[in-house]
């Protein structure tokens, strides 16, 4: 698209095609997302975390072979330089676990022996590592604030079973392992979202990985966006009992509080992801069987919302009761996340390295115009 071309305005880019890419796709009136071509719901339930990661780097699915080399090289690399170990055992215990992983990336870049290589090479080498290294230091953040020792990974385990281990040093049951291994796929990647642009934006002045994925880290971070899923839980927690739904959804509009998890830009008819999340919960919930009935709860809030208004729950909404039946702190739900999602930040890194094009909009200026200057001594 010329410059000529482009809209003169659309406010939070609203409808502007701002890169090109081969890794996601959404439909948002039919709600499908494809990675790669590839229908979530077919990769859903179905794939490995792993082959994902593959999908996105690479192109394609995996062979075996394949696989199984991909699945070395993150063992390889699950492990944390020593100064970032030391990072996250020395940070206060009250700091916001978002704000422990973003520095804690970036403090990943001081142990990189060649941090300003941009080749596609070396970037898919740092890539790789970075899918490896999220989940060890989302693992050693929660045991150092829990004052408990790390846990170190299992060579034997897959990528959602090993973070599980590292978390609660019990490798987790099958169904467990299942749900965490759901989850990391359905948030793998979605096009242009708010983080995965701000990693373009700083890829695209060829600043390093490290320094575009610890920008969309602190992106993600806000409640419009990864934080959606722990505002959603303390809300059901919040409410607590399902008699209580149609109150609170009542009343929050009636105060034009926002309903977070609830609404998607893009999607029309709802979030393709939903339906996963929401059944995967139910196993969870089931197999639980402490009596709880946080996805009923979810249920009825979104049917609550639709009397008033038709939206319906992102990603986030039942993100929200499955992490918390996987047993993961409500407040480290948005760096989980971000364990999903550095593998689509990574591949989106590598892309706009291919593209070399400097991503810079024009901003229109709304402010006074043609002003008289007056020096200091007059101003009165």
């Amino acid at each position: 698209m010329s410059e000529q071309s482009a809209p003169t305005y659309a406010k939070g880019l609203v409808g502007v095609i701002a890169a090109e890419s081969q890794l996601s796709s959404v439909d948002g009136e039919n709600g499908i997302l494809k990675y790669a071509g590839y229908n979530i719901d077919n990769l859903a339930g179905t794939t490995s975390y792993e082959e994902v990661v593959y999908l996105l780097f690479y192109g394609d699915l995996p062979t075996a072979d394949q696989l199984s080399r991909l699945k070395q090289q993150l063992s390889d690399h699950r492990v944390l330089p020593d100064s970032v170990v030391r990072l996250i055992r020395n940070a206060p215990l009250d700091a916001i676990s978002m704000d422990l992983l973003r520095t804690a990336v970036s403090a990943l870049a001081l142990e990189e022996s060649d941090p300003n290589d941009i080749t596609i090479d070396s970037t898919v080498r740092k890539g790789m590592r970075l899918v490896a290294q999220f989940p060890v230091i989302v693992a050693a953040i929660e045991r150092a604030r829990s004052r408990q020792k790390a846990v170190a990974p299992k060579t034997d385990l897959g990528h959602a079973e090993n973070f599980l281990y590292m978390l609660t040093g019990e490798v987790p049951d099958e169904l467990t392992a299942a749900a965490m291994n759901l989850y990391f796929v359905l948030l793998a990647d979605h096009t242009l979202n708010a983080s995965t642009f701000t990693a373009r934006v700083v890829a695209s002045t060829n600043a390093d990985i490290h320094a575009a994925v610890t920008s969309a880290t602190g992106a993600l971070k806000g409640n419009l966006h990864g934080g959606a899923a722990e505002a959603t839980m303390n809300m059901l927690l919040d409410i607590d009992i399902v008699e209580g739904l149609d109150e609170y959804v009542d009343a929050a509009f009636a105060e034009k509080r926002k309903i977070m998890g609830i609404g998607h830009r893009i999607y029309k008819t709802g979030d393709p992801r939903a339906k996963h999340l929401i059944e995967w919960a139910r196993k969870m919930e089931s197999a639980r069987g402490d009596g709880s009935v946080y996805v009923d709860m979810a249920t009825g809030v979104a049917s609550a919302v639709l009397r008033h208004k038709e939206l319906y729950p992102n990603v986030d909404f039942y993100s929200a009761p499955l992490l918390y039946y996987l047993g993961i702190p409500t407040d480290l739900d948005t760096c989980v996340f971000a364990i999903a999602r550095v593998a689509g930040w990574s591949a989106h890194v590598i892309e706009q390295y291919r593209d070399a094009t400097l991503i810079r909009p024009k901003g229109r200026y709304v402010g006074p115009s043609d002003r008289e200057f007056q020096p200091l001594a007059e101003r009165g």
